[in-house]
């Protein structure tokens, strides 16, 4: 686990795409009187396309490279921000989200998000040529442990089980 270093009080949710980033960021900013964002959306915003539109069109490192850009201008407090699963390749973004507050892991096991997903390709999921939703779980799950100052088990729990979990790991952490 990273070490803390929240100079405000903003809730950064990292994880795979259908872990409930989005889902559960509203429902925790809700819960605890704090306003959302949602990176993926800004991006759509900023870019005027969606997400798997970007990628199929631009290519992966330049939609990594938006991403990061989005992250890096992100200057907010009181936040919930629900990020994109891609956001852990960027060192420099993981490090801003770490100086903006905690960040938090919402960890889900493979044949949850296996269930949750579907067809990868329609998701804007960014992966290598022939990656499955496996293997791409491997990769990034020491990254999302590495840069988690909280890891959150959601495998087994409904949208307001995990919204509590986080809000018991943040009371303990």
């Amino acid at each position: 686990m990273a070490p803390m270093a929240n100079v405000s009080n903003n809730l950064a949710l990292i994880g795979m795409p259908g872990a409930g980033k989005s889902t559960l960021g509203v429902l925790l900013a809700k819960r605890t009187a704090r306003s959302f964002l949602d990176t993926d959306l800004l991006i759509q915003e900023t870019e005027g396309a969606p997400l798997q539109q970007i990628i199929e069109e631009r290519g992966v490192e330049s939609f990594r490279s938006v991403e990061e850009r989005i992250v890096l201008g992100l200057d907010c407090s009181s936040c919930v921000i629900a990020t994109g699963g891609s956001v852990v390749y960027s060192r420099a973004a993981m490090e801003h989200l770490g100086q903006l507050g905690q960040r938090i892991y919402l960890d889900v096991p493979f044949a949850e998000l296996e269930r949750r997903l579907g067809d990868l390709d329609k998701r804007g999921v960014i992966r290598g040529p022939g990656q499955d939703l496996e293997s791409l779980l491997a990769e990034r799950r020491a990254l999302y442990e590495r840069w988690a100052d909280i890891r959150v088990d959601c495998g087994e729990l409904e949208h307001d089980g995990s919204v509590d979990a986080v809000i018991r790991a943040l009371a303990s952490a």
